[in-house]
């Protein structure tokens, strides 16, 4: 290894039903953080929530496995797994959806004073929460589409005009999410979200062009060019659904997005302001639209996107000169930076 080179853990996998789209994400990572020289190992969380070593460090050198099993006990955890948590350097988690994207992992991380890729715990809990991601970027100004949250045993009832979306508050890859387009239809979709979440949005329909942003950094974050999504809708939908997102072929994406150039900036603008305004660190994937009129409102935000060297996030950092495996570097860069920084603090 070279003298940059680290012993990367790559957490894949969880108990969310994001689970596949986690092991591709993954995998993709682990490939081309060997490229760049980096020893990974790899481990998968199974959606039992059993962790499981799925590949081991080419140097098995523990940083201090007593350390690690007196801040928190491992008893369903395999000897291999606790070893590859004690000789990691940085982990890097590539979970999507709850129990990975939520807060949970990085909490444990911290425990363990693992330095981790990613934002936070808090900024991690609000933004896999859409309802509170709103209300954190509506105090600060930032213009967010309007909805309605649900609680367990709340009315399916809502002021908008139809065509909605109705949505677990709580998932992403656009799981559990239906387009309603008459009232007869409501309540279906609202079961379906509940499937998912005993919190539910119902979401105003905005007319306009989707948009979505990379954003990247940790004190002084930085926008990608932004890109225009264009679906297919191969499953029958007409909107950015799940087959749309990850079937081959279903969505296009067009870098710079066909809208004037000062939309453009305020896309990036606004993507580094809600950003900032929830405490988010590494990087995140910020999810817009542009109004007829030229207004931009944030959607989500979405803080470990999909990961694939054809994934979103990357493609818009690659539009904007940063290749895939550099940014992969940067990201390990930025979470070193922060646990340095953090280190130093007194509690």
């Amino acid at each position: 290894m070279s003298a940059s080179s680290r012993r990367v853990l790559v957490l894949m996998g969880g108990r969310s039903s994001e689970h596949d789209i986690s092991l591709a994400s993954a995998r993709s990572v682990v490939e081309a953080l060997r490229q760049s020289g980096h020893d990974v190992a790899s481990v998968e969380i199974g959606r039992d929530g059993r962790w499981s070593l799925a590949s081991p460090f080419a140097s098995d050198l523990p940083r201090s496995p007593s350390r690690l099993t007196e801040a928190v006990p491992f008893p369903s955890a395999s000897a291999e797994v606790v070893r590859a948590l004690a000789s990691a350097e940085i982990v890097v988690p590539v979970l999507h959806g709850p129990f990975g994207e939520d807060g949970t992992v990085q909490g444990l991380l911290e425990l363990l004073d693992l330095p981790y890729v990613g934002s936070g715990v808090a900024a991690s809990a609000v933004c896999m929460d859409k309802d509170l991601m709103k209300a954190v970027l509506r105090d600060r100004g930032i213009p967010v589409t309007r909805s309605v949250t649900l609680r367990h045993g709340d009315p399916a009832v809502h002021p908008f005009d139809y065509p909605v979306f109705v949505k677990p508050a709580r998932l992403g890859s656009s799981v559990g999410i239906t387009k309603v387009r008459q009232s007869e239809e409501l309540e279906p979709a609202v079961a379906l979200a509940r499937r998912h979440d005993d919190k539910v949005l119902i979401e105003e329909y905005v007319p306009g062009i989707e948009v979505e942003c990379s954003v990247l950094g940790n004190e002084r974050p930085v926008a990608s060019l932004p890109g225009e999504i264009v679906a297919h809708g191969f499953s029958g939908e007409d909107w950015y659904d799940y087959s749309a997102k990850y079937d081959q072929g279903g969505m296009d994406l067009i870098v710079p997005p066909r809208i004037p150039p000062e939309q453009v900036e305020r896309v990036r603008e606004i993507s580094v302001d809600a950003f900032v305004a929830t405490e988010c660190e590494g990087m995140a994937r910020v999810d817009c639209f542009v109004r007829p009129d030229g207004q931009v409102l944030v959607n989500e935000l979405n803080t470990i996107p999909g990961f694939t060297a054809t994934s979103v996030y990357a493609r818009l950092f690659e539009a904007s000169g940063l290749p895939y495996t550099a940014l992969l570097d940067r990201l390990i860069e930025l979470a070193l930076e922060r646990h340095a920084r953090r280190s130093a603090l007194r509690y």
